[in-house]
């Protein structure tokens, strides 16, 4: 019999309530738009979420590959056993934050604040892979909302160039049953970036414990954290889902339609490249594209101040309370 250590079924225990938390964070992500266009009920949505979040969550391990090994250096954290579980810390505590006042902030980059802010207090700044934390972190956090914007608002001006002449009414009908195929796409391509965070926290966990070799993700890690991710977003993602769906801009079907295709293609992009992206920055980014091809006053661009704040403030915050965290499970362990 292989015998587990308890602290690291502990560590996966968390790593999946970490994943919850997103789900009730994120993977409203992917629904916002379809149900606050009263396309699809709140229950068949997150129904379709589910499932097409796990079927996403299946596709690739890029993105865990570069969570598990992309963000520290595993041997020189090797033993650490209380890295991960501050790191979770941090990042849990961080989204509970922001969740409690309905601030799509960055689940993702909570989670990698948690790391980075874990491994610094294990081992100083020399266990962290810095290159790839410039190119697969820090230079996404710019780029994918950028693209986002920018794409959300070219799909948008494609589509009224298309369907200028078309009584509006028609147009709206039309993209109501189109939206449900761009919150497919949106469900299965947040499934294949935002699922696999969690993944590669746990595979990095067992790395750490000697319970892997390498970098690889177990088959159950996959089905457990999108398992997880999912009742998240049963329970509590509605909060978020009026944020994203009312507060930025009034949307209609075909809004919907243009931000849900524009943030998949982005999202899906990064997830080859295995960038962990955020899903928050980029579907709320095409919104924002979206909304300014009608006029810029429609957008509610002071809630955009807010959530830039959010956003810059995700890393370091979640790195400091990780530190914190540290520290005190040192005294523990």
């Amino acid at each position: 019999m292989f015998e587990i250590p308890v602290l690291l079924v502990l560590i996966v225990l968390v790593a999946l309530v970490f994943d919850f938390t997103n789900g009730a964070h994120d993977c409203a992500n992917a629904i916002a738009t379809v149900v606050s266009t009263k396309v699809l009920s709140p229950r068949t949505a997150v129904i379709m979420a589910a499932v097409l979040n796990l079927g996403g969550a299946l596709l690739g391990t890029e993105v865990a590959k570069t969570l598990g090994s992309g963000i520290v250096h595993p041997g020189v954290v090797a033993g650490s056993h209380v890295l991960v579980p501050a790191a979770l810390a941090g990042a849990i505590a961080w989204n509970l934050i922001t969740w409690h006042f309905g601030i799509p902030s960055s689940s993702s980059h909570a989670l990698i604040g948690g790391l980075i802010g874990a491994a610094v207090a294990d081992a100083g700044f020399s266990s962290l892979n810095g290159m790839s934390i410039v190119h697969k972190v820090l230079l996404p956090l710019i780029i994918s909302p950028l693209s986002g914007f920018i794409a959300g608002f070219l799909c948008m001006w494609l589509l009224y160039w298309l369907f200028a002449r078309v009584n509006r009414g028609a147009v709206n009908r039309s993209f109501r049953k189109l939206q449900i195929l761009s919150a497919g796409f949106m469900a299965v391509s947040h499934g294949l970036n935002d699922a696999q965070k969690t993944m590669g926290i746990i595979t990095l966990a067992l790395v750490v414990f000697g319970q892997l070799e390498t970098v690889e993700v177990p088959l159950w890690v996959k089905l457990a954290c999108a398992s997880a991710m999912a009742a998240g977003t049963a329970i509590g993602g509605w909060k978020i889902v009026r944020t994203m769906g009312h507060r930025i801009f009034k949307l209609e079907p075909v809004h919907g339609f243009a931000a849900e295709t524009s943030a998949s293609l982005v999202i899906c992009g990064a997830s080859l490249a295995g960038a962990p992206i955020s899903t928050t920055h980029t579907i709320t980014a095409c919104i924002f594209g979206v909304g300014s091809t009608k006029r810029l006053s429609a957008v509610r661009w002071g809630v955009a101040g807010n959530l830039v704040v959010a956003w810059v403030l995700t890393i370091p915050a979640a790195a400091g309370i990780s530190w914190i965290s540290f520290h005190l499970l040192r005294l523990l362990w």
